[in-house]
């Protein structure tokens, strides 16, 4: 005979049982990350470095995390489109940026309001630097960075520069290369880094702080003059070059790519993500692939990312303040 007592406490174990039989299964059926293809937002036209470096690292990984990595572009408005899209995706590891610095730490101090706040996205990785060289075409008589100053210094605003847009590393280190000179030298800001290098052999512009690897091209062609690199040191592969720094102490900047995630995305997944990249970008066949796109591998942490975002954002920050860069 039960009495009441142990009535209640059978049909408490019968529901506990009842639960844990539909719990595990759906815990089991819980899919572990990636389960899904993978979205590389890349806020840049198509055929650039900006979307090129992604380009090559998606196959390997996609290889790696047995998902396809699909690089979308989302261009527009400085990169903010396409950051401010991934800002508001899901944090579930499905949905990256993949940019250079404007999106990731220039906009904030050029643009008066902005729907995302860059400093909060989850860090990834940064894919690699990209040195780059002051180039003039050659219509300018100068050939070293020395007889420039002297010429610029001559024929105030007679000169103009190209960059890729407003904020774009070309346009930040030529600021940054004015303020250190006090050269008055005009800037022309195109939509990417294909117009802008057109103009430059066209002669319709006489000066840009461009890719050194695919500036070397129109070097050899005699269509452009290289003066120095904007680099700490001088390049292993071109050291006759002098670095600006060595004429114009204070100047030196180099163009990096990093990878981010939407905020609060698990710090397991940006670690798992940024240690494939890492072992990807050490394969021989990367990293001939980046050294031939004129790119530098790196490949560091997520905290390591986080850190360095942080000082390029500061670093350009000055830039913009001090030469009064405003962006309506």
């Amino acid at each position: 005979m039960t009495t009441p007592c142990m009535q209640n406490m059978l049909k408490a174990l019968v529901a506990v049982g009842t639960w844990a039989c539909v719990a595990l299964p759906l815990q089991a059926q819980t899919p572990e990350w990636p389960s899904r293809p993978i979205r590389v937002i890349v806020p840049n036209p198509a055929g650039g470095t900006a979307d090129n470096l992604p380009r090559m690292l998606s196959e390997a990984l996609s290889q790696r995390l047995s998902q396809p990595v699909v690089v979308e572009n989302r261009p527009g408005a400085a990169g903010n489109i396409g950051a401010e899209y991934v800002y508001n995706a899901e944090p579930d590891g499905y949905t990256w940026l993949a940019a250079p610095p404007p999106a990731l730490t220039v906009n904030p101090s050029l643009y008066p309001k902005l729907n995302h706040d860059p400093s909060k996205f989850a860090p990834i990785t940064v894919m690699a630097t990209v040195p780059n060289a002051l180039f003039v075409h050659p219509s300018l008589p100068v050939n070293t960075l020395q007889e420039f100053l002297a010429y610029a210094k001559a024929h105030p605003d007679r000169l103009s520069y190209a960059s890729q847009g407003n904020g774009s590393t070309a346009h930040l280190t030529a600021e940054l290369f004015k303020l250190k000179t006090g050269l008055k030298i005009q800037h022309v800001p195109y939509k990417g880094d294909a117009p802008a290098v057109a103009d430059l052999l066209a002669g319709h512009v006489q000066v840009m702080f461009g890719n050194v690897a695919a500036g070397m091209n129109h070097v050899r062609n005699g269509k452009l003059r290289v003066l120095a690199v904007t680099s700490p040191k001088r390049l292993p592969a071109h050291p006759q070059l002098p670095t600006v720094d060595e004429v114009v102490p204070g100047v030196v900047a180099v163009t990096w790519f990093g990878i981010v995630a939407p905020p609060r995305t698990p710090v397991t997944i940006t670690r798992k993500v940024a240690q494939m990249v890492s072992d990807i970008l050490k394969t021989p066949e990367m990293i001939r692939k980046y050294t031939e796109a004129g790119a530098d591998p790196v490949g560091n942490t997520p905290e390591e990312m986080d850190k360095w975002m942080r000082e390029d954002a500061e670093r350009w920050r000055a830039v913009i303040r001090a030469a009064q860069i405003k962006i309506d």
